[in-house]
């Protein structure tokens, strides 16, 4: 049964579906679907800036902001936040390049930065996988202050990125459309890599986006559900710890500490 839904997914993975499905997202006739959209999802439509109505199509309520203040994040440079709502799907220390078993998957972080010459400053860093269902609010928002040094922006399958995704395809992370954004802060660099999933059409960054950055200034927006992976410097980051795999967290929580040079261990 397994390989049948395996099958299926590959088929449904074809960019022209999801573009069809996007294209339906977006149209008038889809806003007939949003209230049932928020009750089977348990969306807390008080939460967003606009009342439900207003809403054009499910795309447009699918990518909605937020009230102004619906989100408490704390002002504190040397911290890092969650940049979405999300149920965090992995923790760890990445093992000579490898982000080791999520859902029973190892990746390598070449693989999942396609390459890039960066991939060596997180050889022996942290990672946090962070999955966003149809249920979250799908707006990215900056996990620390600095400055963007580069996006880069990869072409890929759209697999879906839940718990069979996961599990049973192979490398969805490394394989699905990404858009990633490189932060320098004063002590570290971090990588924030966006996941695409099935139907997205696309992740759109903001526009005008400048490059210096604030913690919580919004970055991008997913189209339908997927995943953010955080990758960050070996001894740069010490992870709060009171969250774990599986657990919900909401944009602007603190994830962790950013450690300074002077209190890093030798490289």
């Amino acid at each position: 049964m397994k390989t049948i839904f395996r099958l299926l997914t590959e088929l449904s993975s074809r960019k022209t579906i999801s573009r069809l499905t996007g294209q339906f997202a977006k149209s008038k006739i889809s806003t007939k679907l949003i209230p049932r959209f928020a009750k089977t999802y348990g969306i807390n439509i008080n939460e967003a800036e606009k009342h439900i109505n207003e809403y054009v199509s499910l795309n447009d309520f699918f990518t909605r902001r937020l009230k102004e203040g619906a989100r408490k994040i704390k002002q504190d440079d040397n911290i890092v936040v969650s940049p979405v709502d999300a149920k965090i799907t992995g923790i760890g220390t990445i093992e000579n390049g490898q982000i080791i078993n999520v859902k029973g998957q190892d990746y390598s972080i070449e693989e999942l930065l396609n390459d890039s010459p960066r991939a060596v400053t997180y050889k022996h860093g942290f990672y946090i996988v962070l999955y966003l269902s149809p249920s979250d609010y799908h707006r990215i928002h900056a996990p620390i202050s600095g400055k963007i040094v580069e996006h880069e922006h990869i072409l890929g399958k759209v697999y879906p990125v839940n718990d069979f995704g996961l599990k049973h395809m192979r490398k969805v992370l490394s394989r699905n459309e990404r858009l990633i954004t490189y932060i320098q802060h004063d002590f570290t660099e971090l990588a924030l890599v966006k996941v695409g999933a099935m139907n997205v059409s696309s992740i759109q960054l903001i526009e005008s986006l400048d490059n210096e950055i604030s913690i919580g200034d919004e970055l991008a927006y997913f189209e339908f559900g997927s995943t953010v992976v955080l990758l960050m410097e070996k001894d740069s980051f010490q992870y709060k710890e009171e969250k774990f795999i599986g657990d919900k967290i909401k944009m602007g929580e603190t994830l962790g500490q950013i450690l300074k040079y002077d209190t890093k261990t030798t490289q």
